[in-house]
């Protein structure tokens, strides 16, 4: 292993929460990152959370030199699953200093605390290859791949096809939030970061600027009312604050949109389909009529993550057009 530089180490301090004025820093240094990487550095979880003051139990490690912030590092331990993640960002006037391995090696500290065995999962959006060194050089292995893929919203976009008996219409908030939930927790059950959703996790998301009911979609069957599935559309940057996980937190949510400086784009943000209906083609149905609200919206572009070992989803979405765009990273340390 490299060796960490002394004044690298002594430059990371823990945080238990944060003051309004470091989410401040913490989201311009975020920004200086994303902008030097092509890729934001943080998912839209952990965003969600920054904005709300850095909600307990998450730790926040921070790494100042001559009182600049630097370096930041987020650990959310509250999988009890999967176990604790971080995520993390270095200054890009400030590297290759050692303090992208000073906070990993803080962060795995701060992880045994929750999790005494020592696991901890390392995300890395954009798969840099200097990410790749670094968490392959503490012990991490590769575990989990991303893919964002896009498309262009200028191309034809088919009617959607519903099964007979199904009928879309739009999220009623504070009528649906249940159902939804539940439905969310079938459809995700492999992917306990988006499947545990609870109603807070979802609230916090209903009050965001971005939402808009006209475009989360709902899959219900007539004969009795039931959802049989979703296509939670989001459009970001250029006019709103805060991506996107997988969501798990990085495959539904690995953006942000807080002082984005490109166009408006769109983004396939979350779509599940009840186990009990697959086959019945409500998959594609549902994306070609979330891609044409979207493209109601005059928006150019549109966006999503998809897991790499999803196979079906992945030729799914390319028979719709959408092409592989960039990559993000999880890092497992073994217990």
């Amino acid at each position: 292993m490299g060796k960490i530089r002394p004044e690298a180490q002594h430059a990371v301090r823990e945080v238990p929460r944060l003051t309004p004025a470091e989410v401040a820093e913490i989201l311009a240094l975020t920004h200086a990152a994303g902008d030097a990487d092509g890729a934001y550095p943080l998912s839209e979880h952990v965003v969600l959370h920054l904005r709300h003051g850095g909600d307990a139990p998450a730790t926040h490690l921070l790494a100042r030199i001559d009182g600049q912030l630097v370096g930041y590092a987020h650990i959310d331990p509250t999988d009890v699953v999967e176990g604790p993640s971080a995520e993390l960002c270095v200054h890009p006037l400030y590297r290759r200093r050692g303090l992208g391995r000073a906070l990993v090696t803080a962060a795995i500290a701060a992880a045994e605390r929750h999790a005494p065995q020592g696991r901890l999962r390392l995300w890395a959006h954009g798969a840099h290859p200097s990410a790749n060194a670094l968490a392959l050089s503490l012990g991490f292995a590769r575990t989990r791949v991303l893919w964002q893929m896009r498309r262009s919203l200028f191309a034809p976009v088919d009617a959607p096809r519903l099964p007979e008996g199904v009928v879309l219409r739009t999220f009623r908030p504070g009528l649906d939030d249940d159902a939804f939930l539940a439905l969310n927790a079938r459809a995700f059950a492999h992917l306990p970061d988006q499947g545990g959703w609870t109603a807070r996790d979802l609230h916090v998301r209903l009050g965001e600027a971005w939402f808009d009911p006209a475009g989360f979609l709902v899959a219900e069957r007539v004969a009795d009312g039931a959802m049989l599935g979703f296509h939670w559309t989001k459009v970001h940057g250029g006019h709103t604050e805060v991506h996107g996980g997988t969501v798990d937190p990085h495959e539904l949510g690995h953006h942000h949109e807080q002082g984005h400086d490109h166009d408006p784009i769109g983004e396939v943000y979350v779509l599940g389909v009840d186990p009990s209906a697959h086959g019945l083609g409500l998959g594609r149905a549902l994306t070609l009529a979330g891609l044409r609200y979207l493209r109601s919206r005059d928006l150019d572009q549109v966006m999503l993550y998809v897991d790499e070992a999803n196979e079906p989803a992945i030729r799914l979405y390319q028979r719709l057009g959408f092409a592989r765009w960039s990559t993000d990273v999880c890092f497992r340390r073994p217990a």
